[in-house]
């Protein structure tokens, strides 16, 4: 960790506090965002899991033309799913006319936008490459607007050789709260994936959401990335992240190639009343043996609709 804080000191006392005094507890961020704070108990606490997809399944098929974005969204009708997340580099073109046809494809087949996810990585070791990452943000904030979808997928991104673990916090911390209000103000969260690199760890994601503190920043919860350590295992490190999950993407096998205990990962969900997009991101890959996507997509789509029927009161 080399000269950062000690992560769990820094949860239990400044993160803590600094949120208290604001008014908010552990979990406001989500719950502000999602509107819970205005329920009853009851439904406060009521899991809302829905099933979606990512584009990025059918990688390969949007990559060589053989499917288009509208066919991937006819593709959640065919599978029976709730939501897509439109990961934007296979976006034909960012011109509106093309962001409201899509839009209106999917109002028509009611399917909904779970958000857009960008490749955007905030840790940048030259200051100019952080302020034109910045820049990227916002307009793909636009375009999640444009698409009349509510959530937009970020990075924080790989440690650069030679910087510090706490100097690469710095700087998302910093990116996040740059754009935080630009996005706050079109009413889109802001989801950090924990995904290779400074945010494998559980403790370094809940720093940069207590760091940031904004009802419209929380963690893309990829339940495979989180890495192992003395004291926490992945589960353990999902549900310490839960209060600040936005969309959670779902894969069957965690980085090491240890297959997922997918019930368990849902009960903790609904244990803690989550309400989010359980959405598909398939890895698959025939080099390794395993199904492609045309046949591995409709499999995992089916378990995360039992699941979802299983631990959702919807």
């Amino acid at each position: 960790m080399g000269g950062t804080i000690a992560r769990r000191d820094f949860l239990k006392t400044a993160g803590a506090g600094a949120l208290t005094g604001a008014g908010l507890g552990m979990a406001a961020p989500r719950a502000l965002a999602s509107g819970d704070a205005g329920m009853s108990g009851n439904a406060a606490n009521r899991p809302r899991l829905l099933a979606g997809c990512c584009a990025y399944s059918y990688r390969l098929a949007l990559q060589h033309g053989q499917m288009t974005m509208e066919e991937f969204i006819l593709k959640a009708v065919e599978l029976k799913l709730d939501a897509v997340d439109m990961t934007v580099y296979f976006l034909k073109s960012t011109d509106p006319e093309y962001l409201e046809n899509l839009r209106h494809l999917a109002y028509r087949n009611a399917v909904v936008f779970s958000g857009a996810a960008c490749g955007s990585s905030l840790v940048q070791a030259d200051p100019d490459k952080r302020a034109s990452v910045l820049t990227e943000i916002k307009q793909w904030i636009d375009v999640t607007d444009r698409l009349g979808a509510s959530h937009l997928r970020v990075f924080a991104g790989k440690l650069p050789k030679g910087v510090a673990l706490k100097d690469a916090t710095n700087w998302v911390v910093d990116g996040l709260n740059t754009v935080k209000d630009y996005a706050g103000a079109k009413g889109i969260m802001l989801g950090m994936e924990d995904h290779s690199g400074v945010t494998q760890s559980a403790d370094v994601c809940l720093e940069i959401m207590h760091r940031v503190n904004s009802p419209y920043v929380g963690i893309n919860l990829d339940i495979t990335h989180f890495i192992p350590t003395a004291t926490e295992d992945p589960y353990a490190q999902i549900k310490a992240c839960l209060p600040y999950a936005t969309v959670s993407h779902i894969r069957e096998k965690f980085d090491d190639g240890t297959p997922i205990d997918m019930d368990r990962v849902w009960k903790m969900y609904a244990e803690a009343g989550h309400k989010g997009y359980m959405s598909i991101e398939y890895e698959g890959d025939t080099r390794n043996g395993d199904e492609p996507a045309e046949t591995g997509v409709p499999k995992l789509a089916a378990k995360v609709r039992e699941l979802c029927r299983k631990y959702s009161s919807v």
